[in-house]
């Protein structure tokens, strides 16, 4: 089957559901998730996307606070997303949209209220796609970003080393035991996120729809 078939059929099986995107920092996550947005025509959302909207929608100072916090580079407090993230995720403005997300309820504890939010908003979770990077990549495409030639889009911090390990160390203690429960969920479908690009992509597309044959909507 070639690959327009395969996106029609991810389509189909999408509707109006969601796709949640994990990894490592410098994993590919937003790249991986706006292409993917792009192919079965979804809105894309980080979690700093929602941060943001948050803060210029609200005059509540906390909530404020929390969305400056989290544009410093540190993850929101489990709390505080609940009031900045999660009321987001079943949007009106989202009505009718199927919705990819870039890492949103990354912390433990926050992945049953994102399920529970995308489930209220006829977002439902259908799946999560994981990009295996190996540490030792990170620290290469860390090295490489550092090249003000070789610099995209990243964040603030992606230039300074102590962030990024402490950005590596959150990821262990507390994004692995999300990712565990999203695979006993049987919604985990894992990508090698070291291939180039393109070939990246291909296999997002090609277990999609695989994974979609086998849990169809």
């Amino acid at each position: 089957m070639n690959k327009e078939a395969k996106i029609a059929g991810a389509k189909e099986w999408l509707g109006t559901g969601s796709i949640n995107i994990f990894g490592l920092a410098f994993s590919g996550k937003d790249t991986v998730g706006k292409q993917l947005a792009e192919l079965l025509g979804a809105e894309f959302l980080s979690s700093g996307d929602v941060v943001r909207a948050a803060r210029e929608n609200t005059s509540d100072s906390e909530i404020r606070l929390a969305a400056l916090t989290s544009d410093s580079g540190v993850w929101t407090p489990t709390e505080e997303f609940k009031q900045l993230i999660v009321p987001y995720l079943y949007d009106e403005k989202l009505d009718g949209r199927a919705l990819i997300l870039s890492m949103v309820g990354r912390w433990i504890g926050e992945e049953e209220p994102v399920m529970a939010a995308l489930e209220k908003g006829g977002h439902s979770t259908k799946a999560v796609v994981l990009l295996n990077v190996s540490e030792d990549e990170i620290w290469r495409r860390w090295e490489l970003a550092r090249d003000p030639d070789a610099r995209n889009d990243g964040r603030a911090d992606d230039s300074d080393e102590e962030k990024l390990r402490g950005r590596l160390d959150e990821y262990h203690d507390k994004t692995l035991p999300v990712i565990e429960i999203y695979r006993s969920l049987g919604l985990l479908v894992e990508i090698d996120g070291e291939q180039s690009r393109d070939a990246v992509m291909a296999e997002v597309i090609d277990k999609l729809y695989e994974f979609a044959g086998t849990n169809p909507a």
